[in-house]
C-alpha cells in the first residue's frame, strides 16, 4: 500500500520537524510586524534518501539544466531520460573549494544547488568577534542582526555572513531559520534583522512584483534600484550562482508521459499529478507564471506540502512531477530529470546579501566584509556546500567555517 504524505511526515529528519519549529517562530515574527506568513522561498528543504557524489549534480532529459541564461551542469552524474553517464571531474580557474577531503572548483561560470536538513547551526544571540585575517576594527557599531530562510542553503550562507563579519571585528546576533521570504523582508522592514541572504528573482517577482527577466545584471539592476527607492535597502555584490526555479520527474516518469521540457506538461496535464509547496500555486514564478508562459492547462491535481516532503512524494510514487530549485541536492539523489525551460519563464536567481542602509551607515564594514566570498559562491561550489550538510548531515555553521577557513578568509 502506497503510504501517504501524512504518514511520511511523523518519520522526517530533525531537519524537518525543526522547519516545523522556524515556520512557527517565522509566523510569530511575522505576527509583530504585521504581515502575513508565507512559506515563500527560492528553494525549500528536502529529505536526502540516498548517498552521492559531493558535487550533487543537477540534471535535465539532455543531462543540463536549463535556465533562463547559459549554465553549467555541477555534475556528479549526468541523468537523461533513459541512461546515467558516470561522474566526471571538473576544473576551474579560480580557486578550490576542500570539505571533508573533497575539492571542487571554484569557477566564475554560472550553473546549478542542493536542499537540506538539519538546523541553522547556531542558535540566536550574541556571539563576539572571531579570529581576524583582515581588519576592519572601528567599521562596526552595535550588534548586527542577521537572519536568514528556513533552508540548508539559506543556513549556510547566512553562517558565512555572521562569521565574516566576527572576523571583521563586528558583533553579529544570529535571527537564522526564520521563515519564508514574507518573514525576512517584514523583519527588514521593521528593523528586527539588519541583513539576509536573499535571491535577485525572488526579490524581482515576489517583493517588488516586476516581470520576469532572465538577463543578470539586469535582474540585479532592477532589485537594487527598486529596493533602493521603496525600502532603503542595499543589495550588495551578487553570487554568480543561479538557484533557478524548476520542475523535476523521475527518469521513469519522464518516460512515461514522454515529458522532457516544461512545455510538454501542457498537452499531458489532466494525467499528472504535481507536488510542492503550497505557494507555489500562487506564486508570480510558479503555476500562474508557468501558465502565463506556456498556456492554460489542468492538473490532475496538485498537492501542496512541507517542502521536505515534495522529493519522497515524487519518489513514492504519489506524484509525477516535484516543484524544484536547479540545485537541489534530492535531483542528483535521486537521479531527476529537470524539465527543460524552453520558453525561459523562470528569472536568474542569486544569491546576494540584502542590507538596511541603516545599517552600512553605522557599520560601514559590513559591505567588504561579505562582498569578499559573493564571487566565491558559484553552482558547484554551493550545490558541494549544501552536500555537505543534506548528504553528510554536517552543521551547516560547521561547513561555512570550514570553506571560509580553506579560502583563506578566516584564520585556521
Amino acid at each position: 500500500m502506497i503510504r501517504t504524505i501524512k504518514q511520511d511526515a511523523g518519520r522526517l529528519s530533525r531537519r524537518t520537524m525543526l522547519s516545523g519549529f522556524a515556520a512557527a517562530a517565522g509566523a510569530a515574527l511575522l505576527a509583530a510586524c504585521g504581515g502575513s506568513k508565507a512559506t515563500d522561498t527560492p528553494k525549500a528543504a528536502g529529505t536526502t534518501s540516498a548517498a552521492t557524489t559531493a558535487t550533487g549534480a543537477a540534471t535535465t532529459a539532455s543531462g543540463q539544466v536549463s535556465s533562463g541564461t547559459a549554465v553549467t551542469t555541477k555534475s556528479a552524474a549526468s541523468t537523461t531520460a533513459g541512461s546515467t553517464t558516470a561522474p566526471v571531474s571538473t576544473t576551474a580557474a579560480a580557486s578550490s573549494v576542500t570539505t571533508s577531503g573533497t575539492t571542487v572548483a571554484s569557477s566564475a561560470t554560472t550553473g546549478t544547488r542542493p536542499a537540506g536538513s538539519t538546523t541553522a547551526g547556531t542558535a540566536s544571540g550574541t556571539t563576539a568577534a572571531s579570529s581576524v585575517t583582515s581588519s576592519t576594527a572601528g567599521k562596526f557599531s552595535g550588534t548586527i542582526k542577521i537572519g536568514s530562510k528556513d533552508f540548508t542553503e539559506e543556513f549556510i550562507v547566512g553562517n558565512m555572513y555572521a562569521l565574516l563579519i566576527e572576523a571583521a571585528g563586528g558583533k553579529v546576533d544570529r535571527k537564522l531559520n526564520l521563515g519564508g521570504t514574507p518573514v525576512c523582508q517584514a523583519a527588514m522592514e521593521k528593523g528586527d534583522l539588519d541583513l539576509y541572504p536573499e535571491y535577485t528573482g525572488t526579490g524581482l517577482l515576489t517583493v517588488l512584483k516586476l516581470p520576469s527577466n532572465t538577463d543578470a545584471k539586469m535582474v540585479y539592476d532592477q532589485v537594487a534600484k527598486g529596493y533602493k527607492d521603496k525600502y532603503n535597502f542595499v543589495w550588495l555584490d551578487p553570487a554568480p550562482m543561479n538557484d533557478t526555479q524548476a520542475l523535476a520527474m523521475t527518469a521513469a516518469g519522464s518516460q512515461k508521459f514522454g515529458v522532457t521540457k516544461i512545455s510538454d506538461i501542457v498537452a499531458k496535464a489532466d494525467q499528472l499529478t504535481m507536488i510542492g509547496p503550497p505557494e507555489f500555486e500562487q506564486r508570480e514564478d510558479g503555476l500562474p507564471g508557468i501558465m502565463k508562459a506556456y498556456g492554460t492547462f489542468k492538473l490532475k491535481k496538485y498537492i501542496g506540502v512541507d517542502p521536505g516532503l515534495k522529493y519522497k512524494g515524487l519518489i513514492d510514487g504519489q506524484a509525477d512531477i516535484a516543484v524544484a530549485f536547479s540545485t537541489d541536492g534530492d535531483i542528483a539523489v535521486n537521479k531527476l530529470v529537470v524539465l527543460q525551460d524552453d520558453k525561459k519563464l523562470f528569472p536568474i536567481y542569486q544569491i546576494t546579501p540584502v542590507v538596511t542602509q541603516k545599517a552600512l551607515d553605522t557599520s560601514p564594514g559590513i559591505r567588504d566584509a561579505l562582498n569578499k566570498v559573493a564571487p566565491l559562491l558559484t553552482d558547484q561550489v554551493m550545490s558541494t556546500l549544501n552536500y555537505e550538510v543534506d548528504g553528510k548531515k554536517r552543521e551547516p555553521a560547521d561547513v561555512a567555517k570550514e570553506f571560509l577557513t580553506n579560502q583563506g578568509l578566516l584564520k585556521k
